[in-house]
C-alpha cells in the first residue's frame, strides 16, 4: 500500500523529489497550491504525511512552516536534504535567442540573480513555482519564455533544458521535514528504510519571559551535557509584543538520559516548552 504524501507546488517540484529521495517510488503525491492546504491535506486525512522545506543554505528559514508547524502540532518524523539545482527551461524546439522572458518562484529568480544580470534584455517575472512556472509554458505554448526549475520538472512537462546549473551558488541545498499528526513515536509508516532508523536528531520549541539572562539559562542546559546544538531561531509569539519562541535543533535523541535531563533541566526554566520531534539525521 502507497503512503499518500501532501506537498506544496506542482508535479515535478522540488518538494515532491524531496519526498521521493526520503521515502522511495513507493509513494502516492498530493500537490497542494500552498503550504496552508499541504498542512490542511493531513488534518483532513486526505494525506498521511506531508513533507515541507524548513531552511535553505542561501535563502535561510521558511518562517511560515515553522508557524503552521507549532499551529497544526504536527510531529517530524523524518528529514532529507536536497541539492537545488536550478536550471532554464523551456519548450522543445525553442532556441536561446528566442527567450525574452523568464518566470519563476522568487527564491529561485533570488537564487540566479548572476545570470539574469548577464543577460539584461531579458525580463524576469514572479510565478508561484518553479514547476508550477514550467506547467505555465506548456499550456500556454509560449516559445518565448523560460522557467528557472529543476531537472525533474523538466522531465514530468517533457520541455527541453536551455542552460544547466544557473545558480549562484553550487553548494544549494535545501532542508525538508516529513510531518505527521499525533506522537511521533507511533510506528505507522513502515516499510521505509529511513523509519527503521533510531532518532538521533531532535526538534523543540520553547518560550521563556523576557529578563536579562534567561536565553543563557536555556541554552546552559545544553552545554552542560555537551549536547550539540545545530541551529536555533527565534519566531514572534503573536499577542505577546517583544516575546519570542526559540526553535532549537540538537543532535541526541529523546531516549538518552541526557537528554531527557536537559529537557526537564529546560522545562524548569521556561514557561513554554514542546518537543517538535525526534526523527533520524538527514
Amino acid at each position: 500500500m502507497k503512503i499518500r504524501v501532501a506537498f506544496q507546488g506542482e508535479r515535478g517540484a522540488f518538494s515532491e523529489q524531496a519526498a521521493r529521495q526520503l521515502m522511495g517510488s513507493r509513494i502516492e503525491v498530493i500537490p497542494c497550491e500552498s503550504f496552508e492546504k499541504t498542512f490542511g491535506s493531513v488534518v483532513r486525512g486526505r494525506a498521511k504525511v506531508c513533507i515541507v522545506p524548513v531552511e535553505n543554505t542561501l535563502a535561510g528559514s521558511i518562517h511560515k512552516n515553522l508557524d503552521l508547524l507549532l499551529k497544526h502540532r504536527f510531529k517530524i518524523v523524518g528529514e532529507t536534504n536536497l541539492r537545488i539545482e536550478h536550471h532554464l527551461v523551456a519548450l522543445r524546439g525553442t532556441s536561446w535567442r528566442e527567450i525574452d522572458r523568464i518566470i519563476s518562484h522568487p527564491v529561485a529568480l533570488e537564487q540566479c540573480q548572476k545570470f539574469l544580470r548577464r543577460h539584461p534584455h531579458i525580463k524576469s517575472e514572479v510565478a508561484y513555482d518553479t514547476a508550477g512556472s514550467v506547467k505555465m509554458i506548456v499550456e500556454h505554448g509560449w516559445h518565448n519564455t523560460a522557467a528557472i526549475a529543476g531537472p525533474w520538472a523538466a522531465q514530468r512537462f517533457r520541455c527541453g533544458i536551455l542552460r544547466k546549473n544557473i545558480e549562484d551558488h553550487h553548494e544549494n541545498y535545501t532542508r525538508f521535514w516529513l510531518l505527521q499528526k499525533g506522537s511521533s513515536k507511533r510506528r505507522s509508516i513502515k516499510g521505509f528504510p529511513w523509519s527503521q532508523r533510531a532518532g538521533n536528531k531532535t526538534s523543540i520549541v520553547f518560550s521563556t519571559k523576557n529578563v536579562p539572562g534567561a536565553l543563557f539559562k536555556c541554552l546552559s542546559v545544553f552545554a552542560l551535557r555537551d549536547i550539540d546544538l545545530t541551529r536555533i531561531e527565534s519566531r514572534p509569539v503573536i499577542g505577546r509584543p517583544f516575546e519570542y519562541f526559540f526553535y532549537v535543533d540538537f543532535l541526541g535523541s529523546i531516549t538518552e538520559e541526557r537528554c531527557q535531563n536537559a529537557l526537564r533541566h529546560l522545562g524548569e526554566v521556561t514557561d513554554f516548552l514542546r518537543v517538535l520531534g525526534c526523527y533520524p539525521r538527514g
